[in-house]
């Protein structure tokens, strides 16, 4: 593991359960504003800043930035109530390779396009407080989301992590794919515990796919 520096992951999806709250809590934000969107639309979006998705579907107008605003707040009161009402979990191995990495000095970051409100909320009900991780990176830190790779680098900003080549990125979506194959890291991973399947993830610049995050530690002890 001496090469290996900084493990940035996902949250929803790749070390926390996604059991359909977010893609249920976007449809009904959208619904809201009279927006129908299909289940492919809505795969569409997953590793997305939420945000800027939602402002993407809102029709151009004067009232988008309004209407927009509206549907991400009506998103996240609904989530919110989702995770209170059906508990938060976190991914089999992820609090495992998290303390096996970092015992091992490597640095461990979390990266998400939820909004920082968002993800306290999720990181309290985990009880994944000062201590489990060396940083969070939430949608609203950057400026744009993925594919950009403004997470990743912010995430490398935060931790001190300075070479692309001694940092990797899990997650489980084509975009988290994309931002780490944008921002050059050296282990671009995928999980398929999450949002999109083998037959999407093998699509995209990857260099390995695991079934989910409990096998990364085994991954770095093997290479």
């Amino acid at each position: 593991m001496q090469e290996l520096e900084l493990v940035i992951f996902d949250i929803a999806g790749t070390t926390v359960e996604d059991r359909g709250e977010v893609p249920e809590a976007f449809a009904h934000a959208l619904a809201g504003q009279g927006i129908v969107l299909t289940p492919e639309q809505i795969k569409g979006v997953r590793g997305s800043s939420k945000r800027q998705a939602i402002l993407r579907l809102i029709p151009p107008g004067p009232e988008q930035s309004r209407l927009a605003e509206e549907a991400y707040e009506s998103f996240r009161a609904h989530l919110a109530e989702r995770y209170a009402s059906g508990g938060v979990r976190a991914m089999a191995g992820a609090e495992l390779a998290f303390r096996a990495l970092r015992k091992r000095g490597v640095r461990v970051a979390l990266n998400t396009g939820f909004d920082r409100e968002t993800t306290g909320l999720l990181l309290g009900a985990l009880g994944w407080g000062d201590g489990m991780v060396d940083a969070v990176v939430c949608g609203d830190d950057v400026p744009r989301g993925r594919p950009a790779p403004y997470l990743i680098f912010h995430a490398m900003e935060a931790t001190g992590a300075s070479d692309v080549h001694r940092v990797a990125n899990v997650g489980d979506t084509i975009l988290d794919l994309q931002a780490a194959s944008n921002a050059g890291v050296r282990w671009n991973i995928g999980v398929l515990s999450g949002a999109h399947d083998r037959e999407l993830l093998e699509r995209e610049p990857h260099t390995h796919l695991l079934a989910s995050v409990a096998e990364v530690v085994t991954l770095f002890a093997t290479i």
